[in-house]
């Protein structure tokens, strides 16, 4: 694993008019019972690492742009965050009334940005993405800051490792030209999640990245390009940054939206989205299976991966993935490919090939009344 030099807190001057916002939502339901929508997976350690993915993802952005770092969450989850991030000052977080999805959420750290400088660049980082490579991440950035100097969207689109059926894609058109910047290339377009067909094409024919969510844009430019499609949206984002005190007014008044859907997809049909390719070992752990890979065999177990105190797992002729969280010991005998997720009110026991089937058990619970396990 590669890691920056750059101390946390220091800031790169090739990227000095960055600002990282930070959306930190979602409930990571494909991921229970580890993360519930009172503590997300962004809250929580889920590589082993002794950070959440929320603080990993604050260091990550630290080195690049030192405190320049704007972190938007729920109010639900202000008490966590403030506790994770003691040192993040109190007006670097803005914390939303409900849930409304990515736009309004980077689209208000958007309008509070352009006050003070409408020239400012933003880079948006999901708070639960793991990067591996952080000294590679920092070049993809500070490319990106310069082809959006100029005008454009820029997104990061990550090289395939396999015809992943779960992203969406981003086409890659022609190469640009900034000598400051050699990657970048013009977006054809962004593409839904394909089927499997399609997604072994695209691992082939070298022109779709995976689609990241990760954007670097100036402050004005994306308000303006979001103006085309939501002027009305625009207009009550500036409001609330003008005037705070309106918040929970102007909050409700929001339509729920991506950022992908409002802005990148059109803005890439007229042309004016580019895309940095990036290999930076960049994971959405995106459910059980996408955890696993990213987790240490037990040092006696070869063939299990585990959550949690290696001590707590025994596994005889077994491989898989078993998170131990309850407080009790774990044993398989004999299962091949299982995942097992013991915590203190619930335990999950499926296989790698059902761990996207976990978001419909959720919304079951849900259904059942139990909310309190969820």
């Amino acid at each position: 694993m590669s890691t920056s030099r750059r101390a946390a807190g220091t800031a790169d001057d090739a990227v000095a008019d960055l600002t990282a916002v930070v959306p930190a939502g979602g409930s990571g339901t494909r991921l229970w019972p580890l993360s519930r929508s009172a503590a997300p997976k962004f809250l929580q350690d889920l590589t082993g690492s002794g950070r959440s993915m929320l603080q990993e993802t604050v260091d990550r952005v630290g080195r690049l742009v030192g405190g320049r770092v704007l972190v938007v969450t729920g109010q639900a989850h202000a008490a966590a965050v403030r506790q994770q991030l003691d040192g993040l000052p109190g007006d670097r977080l803005l914390l939303e009334p409900s849930p409304r999805d990515s736009m309004p959420a980077i689209g208000w750290a958007a309008a509070v940005l352009e006050r003070s400088d409408p020239d400012a660049v933003l880079g948006s980082f999901a708070a639960d993405h793991v990067i591996d490579d952080e000294e590679a991440f920092a070049d993809c950035v500070r490319q990106a800051v310069v082809a959006a100097r100029s005008g454009s969207l820029v997104t990061l689109g990550i090289q395939p490792r396999y015809p992943a059926t779960g992203f969406g894609y981003v086409e890659v058109g022609e190469r640009r030209t900034y000598p400051a910047a050699p990657d970048v290339h013009r977006v054809v377009s962004f593409v839904e999640k394909p089927d499997r067909g399609v997604a072994e094409h695209y691992l082939e024919d070298g022109r779709h990245l995976w689609n990241a969510g990760i954007f670097v844009v100036r402050a004005g430019v994306l308000l303006d390009l979001l103006a085309v499609q939501h002027p009305e949206m625009v207009h009550l984002l500036r409001l609330l940054a003008r005037d705070p005190g309106r918040l929970d007014e102007v909050w409700s008044s929001l339509p729920a939206v991506a950022i992908d859907r409002a802005v990148a997809e059109p803005a890439a049909r007229a042309g004016m989205v580019e895309v940095v390719p990036a290999d930076l070992g960049w994971d959405d752990v995106g459910d059980f299976a996408s955890l696993a890979t990213l987790l240490q065999e037990h040092p006696r177990h070869p063939g299990v991966r585990v959550l949690g105190s290696p001590d707590d797992v025994l596994a005889q002729d077994s491989t898989g993935l078993v998170a131990a969280r309850g407080g009790r010991t774990v044993v398989t005998l004999g299962v091949e490919g299982v995942v097992v997720v013991d915590t203190p009110d619930a335990v999950l026991v499926t296989t790698r090939e059902r761990c996207q089937d976990v978001r419909a058990l959720v919304a079951t619970l849900q259904q059942l009344g139990r909310e309190d396990l969820t």
